[in-house]
Formats: C-alpha cells, sequence, structure tokens
C-alpha cells in the first residue's frame, strides 16, 4: 500500500468520524498523488426539486477538498493542528446533472514552506486553495477559501 493509499484511507475515516456530513451526502475520497485531492459524492444524495445538485453540497464538497488538502500537508508535515476555514466565495456557473468531483491543487512549494514555517512559529497560519468542479470536461463550479491552521499545544494526535 502506497503512502498516498493509507493517506486517502485516514482522511475518509477523519471525514467519517469528525465531519458527520460526509457521511450523509456520500462524500469519499478519490484520488489523491501528492499533487491534487479528489472527494466524490454521489447526485441521488444530494439533488435538489430541479433535479440537480444542491448548491449546498456542491459547496460542501468543494470546501472539504481544501480542508482535506491542508489535512494531508499537516500530516506530510508532521505537524498537529486544528483546520477552519476563515473566508470562502462559491461560483455556480451551471446546474450539476451528475455525479460530482471536486479537485484542489495542492499549493507550490514555497507557499507550503512559508505555511510550515508561520505556524511552528506563531501558532497559526493561513493558506488560500481554489477547488473545481468539472461536468464532461466543462466548469460548473469555482471555489476560493482562506484556511486557518491551528498549532495543537498539546500532543492529541489530531490534524
Amino acid at each position: 500500500m502506497s503512502d498516498y493509499t493509507s493517506s486517502m484511507q485516514a482522511l475518509q475515516a477523519t471525514f467519517d468520524h469528525e465531519i458527520p456530513i460526509t457521511r450523509e451526502i456520500g462524500i469519499r475520497v478519490a484520488h489523491y498523488d501528492g499533487e491534487q485531492l479528489a472527494l466524490t459524492a454521489p447526485i441521488e444524495r444530494n439533488i435538489n426539486h430541479k433535479a440537480t445538485a444542491f448548491a449546498g453540497s456542491l459547496n460542501s464538497v468543494v470546501t472539504l477538498a481544501g480542508w482535506g488538502m491542508i489535512w494531508l500537508l499537516l500530516k506530510e508535515l508532521d505537524i498537529a493542528g486544528t483546520i477552519v476555514i476563515q473566508d470562502s466565495a462559491s461560483h455556480y456557473r451551471r446546474p450539476v446533472t451528475r455525479d460530482f468531483t471536486a479537485i484542489c491543487h495542492r499549493p507550490d512549494a514555497e507557499q507550503v514552506r512559508q505555511f510550515a514555517h508561520t505556524l511552528r512559529e506563531k501558532g497559526r497560519a493561513r493558506l488560500e486553495l481554489q477547488a473545481t468542479i468539472h461536468e464532461r470536461d466543462i466548469l460548473v463550479m469555482s471555489f476560493q477559501g482562506r484556511y486557518v491552521a491551528l498549532l495543537n499545544t498539546q500532543d492529541d494526535g489530531a490534524v
């Protein structure tokens, strides 16, 4: 089993245990390769009165794609921390009519280095991430979020 596979499984377990909405709307960690994280959700558990994906479900998946990327970064950096979303903007461009996948790309190496340095030095660091959802290769939703990581001062194992 690769490091990425075990990281994906650990992230899924964290979602299932700590973020109950992930179970309710069927969010699954579909892919992580060190550069991008993909989360999927089924349309049938997230459908609205127009037979398209509910905007709140779409927003949950993109928000958690960013949250999950930071969770993975903290794990790779061996830093125990708590992650919260501070601010976000979502743009819904077209209706989503089928199962959907949110993709969040890893920030560049300098952003990761600065994030880790600030978190270790100040106990708190911010990181802005983008996530997208495409349907049939067409962008249907874009998201930008600012996340804050807080260094855990006691070793409680949380990330």
